[in-house]
């Protein structure tokens, strides 16, 4: 019950990730390539976006710890590692999105120590970039030829 409410919510917050992640984006290319100000949305849209990418990664570190797609990757890994959807879902998908989170996250921590707008908009817009390419690769899409799921999972 636990594992399939997690898959549930895994998947909605997804859509949420993507929403905050691209009005991101968005404001950092707006702000870096028009030379404007950092302004107060551009960091709250920054905040919310990191926030929704580290809920989701939480929810993703729960189920990998309670899935049993997982739970027969480490028990019979020498066959499972050539098996591409749990290959997929044991290490591609779960470290891909570390590293998303992670280089995001890092992108929002410089930019902080930045004094300059410019500076600031260049760090983020490369590590968003980074970022979401990362995320948007590694989704399991219905049309994935790593691992497809539905574009949305219910309780």
């Amino acid at each position: 019950m636990l594992y399939t409410t997690l898959l549930s919510l895994h998947s909605i917050v997804r859509w949420l990730v993507l929403a905050s992640v691209l009005v991101a984006v968005f404001r950092i290319y707006r702000g870096w390539f028009t030379n404007r100000p950092f302004d107060n949305f551009d960091e709250k849209s920054n905040r919310i976006a990191v926030s929704m990418l580290h809920l989701q990664f939480t929810i993703g570190a729960l189920l990998y710890f309670l899935s049993p797609i997982i739970r027969y990757f480490y028990q019979h890994y020498n066959e499972a590692v050539h098996e591409r959807q749990i290959r997929f879902f044991g290490m591609e998908h779960s470290s891909m999105m570390f590293l998303a989170v992670f280089v995001i996250s890092m992108g929002v921590s410089l930019a902080k120590k930045k004094d300059e707008d410019q500076k600031k908009f260049k760090i983020l817009g490369i590590c968003y970039t980074v970022g979401i390419l990362l995320i948007l690769i590694n989704i399991p899409w219905p049309f994935s030829p790593f691992a497809a799921r539905p574009y949305l999972r219910f309780f």
